[in-house]
This record gives structure tokens, sequence and C-alpha cells, in this order.
């Protein structure tokens, strides 16, 4: 049996008026995201009651694959450099899959 899956699940609250230029820049993030050996998936939502939420989905073999896709030079140039700063909060879930339920 497989070692169980690392899930991210990441809320976003844009400053006002910044939504959109977040939602693009997750889209240069989610690109050079998705070629990392231990991401299995990076995907982002927009709100339907808030539009002004996001939401990012990310799965990764492991806690030490998010580790180095945080320390991955795409993300400390485009989250931590261009997204991060646009933001008025954000919330980091980390969960692990369940394998023998």
């Amino acid at each position: 049996m497989s070692a169980p899956r690392f899930q991210v699940i990441a809320r976003y609250f844009p400053l006002p008026g910044e939504t959109e230029t977040v939602l693009e820049l997750l889209g240069e993030l989610a690109e050079a995201s998705r070629t990392e050996p231990a991401n299995h998936a990076y995907d982002f939502y927009r709100g339907v009651a808030n539009p002004d939420e996001i939401v990012i989905l990310e799965r990764y073999d492991d806690e030490a694959g998010f580790a180095a896709h945080r320390e991955s030079e795409h993300f400390q140039r485009i989250g931590v450099g261009r997204i991060i700063p646009l933001l008025a909060d954000r919330v980091i879930e980390r969960y692990v899959e369940v394998t023998d339920a």
C-alpha cells in the first residue's frame, strides 16, 4: 500500500481590487507547480457566494513535497514575491489522505 498523500487547502482573500491580478498570477504559479515531481494536483477556484475568495487545492506525495514546493523558485518569486503582498488574509490547511477507512 502506498503512503497517504498530503492535501493542502489554501484560502486567499485578496485586497480590494486585486482579485483579478491574484487569479492571473495563480495561473502562472499553478502551471509551474504542476511540473514539480511530488505534485499531483494544483487547482484553484473562485468563490460563488464571495467572488473575492479564492480556494486553492494542492496535492503532494507527502509533507516533504509540499515543503519543496514552498521553497521552489517559482513559489518564492510568484507566490511570496507577487501574490502574498496582494492579500488581506490567507488561511492554509493541511490534511493527510485517509487510506485505511
